[in-house]
């Protein structure tokens, strides 16, 4: 297996209900090393840009609107495959759907608030990854 880098955010309707220590314990439970880690305030600028991937779709509008209406917390995590072990660590993207155990199971409330994001690739967590944090902040 080999050493790996992701991207992951603990959303604002998870910093708004007061749950990042307990994703931060999962996290660490899980086996992640956290590199980096900030909190900051996205602009719905700034949401657009990390998320213009998504601009033609219909959801767009609602999820810039939500990703810029609080407080988040961007990490890059590390870990033997860790863009598919975060991902078994959040979940599915609907709560409802997700494994019990998993982050947004146990916290999440509707796919819009499921109080988590990683990267789904490489490539992605590549660009989410220099997106939030220059390469001096990765050592």
């Amino acid at each position: 297996m080999a050493l790996e880098r992701t991207f992951a955010i603990i959303k604002p309707d998870a910093v708004g209900r007061g749950l990042q220590g307990e994703i931060l314990s999962r996290i660490h439970k899980a086996g992640f090393r956290i590199v980096a880690i900030r909190s900051m305030r996205l602009t719905k600028d700034e949401a657009g840009g990390f998320y213009a991937v998504h601009k033609e779709r219909p959801f767009f509008g609602e999820l810039t609107d939500f990703m810029s209406s609080g407080k988040i917390i961007a990490m890059v995590l590390e870990a033997e495959n860790a863009i598919a072990k975060w991902r078994d660590t959040m979940g599915a993207t609907d709560p409802k759907k997700a494994a019990p155990g998993t982050i947004r199971h146990d916290l999440g409330t509707s796919i819009g608030n499921n109080v988590t994001h990683g990267s789904d690739a490489p490539d992605t967590a590549a660009f989410e990854i220099s997106y939030f944090f220059a390469g001096h902040e990765l050592i």
